[in-house]
């Protein structure tokens, strides 16, 4: 029997998907990771107060969540000093990303992204017809004169850049962004993903007016408020762009279970200023695991530490399998030259120890291979 007329774009397109997750992993493995130390969650988890606020909604799950998101739109208009006007909720930034670039990406238009940066985004962008063009990274760090240049270059409609980045965990300064903003192309715009911003140290988010139609800035519940799996983003925005959301988003498509977390996550900052500090010392803990191995921490602004494996991505990727086959679950940058590291998730004392005793098992065994 015949099967559906894909259209010519998505039959063209290769059967992949930008990650493949850990329980995927556990399920080909046969067996439960020790330690879960790849996808950047927050093992600290969501405020105590977001458990309950969210174990209270679900007596009312029978009802479709509010389609605005109103109470949670406001209450993060007010804690960026913003207008409700500005925001958008949406289903985690991957969401917030496919929906704006189905409002701006046709078929054959062009977006400038880093070579090796945040794979979902160009998923996204291919699966909607757009042409990507690819940067460098730079001394481990996106170029934003690069960036600018190439999206100059090929009349981009979107050029993306993370800050802090993932998957280095490198930064730049607010000036640098600000400067940045400051010489988008006519007629594009940068996509801000400031995903970790929330963990980073004081002096990297900019200061952008929430009205610059040069500028879209997506943040998410899923890091530093440590609600991954509950799926909340949201973006900053001029009301213009963000009132267009509206002709493509799924208006039902947030769980008011997630809504109720995620407002009284915003709410406990006391929480979120508890988990900076203990993602700062994991961090410290990750940098000097790798140093025992002889390995080289790079600086992070991020939950995670990238860790320089001191040859080349093969070497990497065998450091990486060895360390799964062992139960650890991580990931790695990957493009050259960054495929060199793998990238290690924060977590608690009992997951640093599993790696402090697996990491020289997993590089004496890729060394050997």
């Amino acid at each position: 029997m015949p099967g559906p007329r894909y259209t010519d774009l998505v039959a063209g397109l290769p059967a992949s998907v930008p990650f493949v997750g850990p329980e995927t992993q556990e399920r080909e493995r046969g067996a439960p990771f020790l330690a879960r130390l790849g996808a950047n969650e927050s093992v600290f988890g969501p405020s105590p107060k977001a458990i309950e606020a969210m174990a209270e909604a679900a007596r009312e799950v029978w009802k479709y969540g509010d389609a605005q998101s109103h109470d949670l739109r406001h209450a993060l208009a007010l804690h960026h000093g913003v207008a409700a006007d500005n925001v958008m909720v949406g289903e985690g930034i991957d969401g917030l990303l496919g929906y704006l670039v189905r409002l701006v990406v046709g078929q054959g238009d062009a977006v400038v992204t880093s070579a090796g940066a945040y794979p979902t985004f160009n998923y996204h962008v291919t699966g909607y017809g757009g042409v990507l063009h690819t940067v460098p990274y730079r001394d481990d760090h996106e170029d934003p004169a690069a960036l600018l240049a190439k999206a100059a270059e090929v009349g981009a409609r979107l050029v993306y850049l993370s800050n802090p980045d993932n998957p280095m965990g490198s930064w730049h300064p607010a000036a640098a962004v600000e400067a940045m903003v400051s010489r988008v192309p006519e007629g594009c715009v940068l996509v801000l993903d400031e995903a970790y911003i929330d963990l980073a140290p004081e002096g990297i988010a900019p200061v952008i007016e929430a009205d610059d139609p040069r500028v879209i800035r997506l943040r998410t519940f899923s890091k530093g408020y440590g609600m991954a799996g509950a799926r909340v983003g949201y973006a900053i925005a001029a009301p213009g762009l963000i009132a267009a959301f509206d002709k493509v988003r799924n208006h039902f498509g947030m769980c008011r279970i997630s809504q109720a977390g995620a407002l009284a996550a915003l709410h406990d900052q006391h929480w979120l200023t508890s988990v900076r500090i203990r993602v700062a010392q994991a961090r410290e803990q990750i940098a000097d695991i790798a140093r025992d191995n002889g390995l080289v921490p790079l600086p992070s602004a991020t939950n995670f530490v990238t860790v320089d494996c001191g040859r080349d991505g093969a070497f990497a990727r065998a450091v990486l399998r060895e360390m799964v086959a062992r139960g650890i679950f991580v990931r790695m940058p990957f493009v050259a030259p960054e495929d060199r590291c793998i990238r290690i998730t924060v977590g608690r004392a009992r997951d640093l120890s599993v790696l402090a005793q697996v990491l020289p098992q997993a590089l004496q065994a890729a060394r050997r291979g």
